[in-house]
C-alpha cells in the first residue's frame, strides 16, 4: 500500500490566514489543524499532485547556542526534488502509524515529530525543543503541496550525527555562514535563516 501522510485542506489554511514566508502565531494553527474532522491520511502519491491539500511536515532547526545544524541532502533523500540542496531543518512526513492507535492530535503529532528526529540524528546531548512558527512557500512545486510546523531543538552540548546517508555534510553554521550559501539551500531553509532573528527562539542552555 502506498505512504499514508496526514493532511489539511488548503480552504482552511485560507481560513486562518494563509500566507507567504513566516508566521510565528504558530499555537492558533496547531490547535484548528488538529481539531476533529479538520485533518485526514491520504496517499502520499496523490497528495503531492493536489494543490487544494497541505501536508504538514514538522521542519526541526537543531541549534547548539547561536548555530545551526546544517547538512546537504544526500543520495537516500526521500524528496528528490530537494536532492543536494543544503537544509537546516530536519523532518518529514506524518504518517497513520503515528497515531498508535488513537485519534490523531497534537500529542500524536509531537510523537511523529521525536521519532523523526530520531530516526534522522543521533543526539546524545540534554535539549529543550517547541514550536516555533509557521513556513509556507507557495512559489515552487514542493511547497504549494506543503506546510512546515518549524521547530527548535536547542542543544546544551553540539553533539550530534547523522543516522541517514540522506544527511550528508553535517555540521553547525552561524547565521552568516547560512546566509553566505543562500543560493546553495532548499528554499524553506533560505525562509528560515532570513527570518531566525525575529523568531522567539531558546537561548543557549
Amino acid at each position: 500500500m502506498s505512504e499514508q501522510v496526514l493532511v489539511i485542506r488548503r480552504s482552511l489554511f485560507d481560513e486562518l490566514g494563509s500566507f507567504q514566508g513566516l508566521q510565528s502565531d504558530v499555537g492558533r494553527y496547531l490547535k484548528a489543524f488538529f481539531e476533529p474532522g479538520n485533518h485526514f491520511f491520504v496517499p502520499r502519491p496523490d497528495a503531492e499532485e493536489d494543490p487544494s491539500l497541505k501536508q504538514i511536515i514538522p521542519y526541526v532547526v537543531v541549534t547548539s547556542g547561536d548555530l545551526l545544524l546544517h547538512y546537504r541532502r544526500g543520495s537516500g533523500s526521500g524528496e528528490t526534488r530537494l536532492l543536494k540542496k543544503g537544509s537546516v531543518g530536519i523532518g518529514g512526513h506524518i504518517n497513520d502509524g503515528d497515531g498508535l492507535g488513537e485519534a490523531f492530535d497534537q500529542g500524536a503529532y509531537q510523537r511523529a515529530l521525536m521519532r523523526e528526529l530520531q530516526e534522522e540524528l543521533s543526539i546524545a546531548s540534554a535539549f529543550i525543543e517547541r514550536p516555533l512558527a509557521l513556513l509556507n512557500d507557495d512559489s515552487n512545486a514542493v511547497g504549494s503541496v506543503h506546510l512546515g510546523i518549524v521547530h527548535q531543538c536547542q542543544l546544551s552540548e553540539p553533539a550530534v550525527t547523522a543516522n541517514e546517508e540522506a544527511i550528508a555534510e553535517l555540521g553547525f553554521l552561524n547565521l552568516e555562514e547560512l546566509a553566505a550559501r543562500h543560493d546553495q539551500l532548499e528554499s524553506w531553509s533560505q525562509l528560515v535563516v532570513a527570518g531566525w532573528k525575529d523568531l522567539p527562539t531558546i537561548s543557549a542552555l
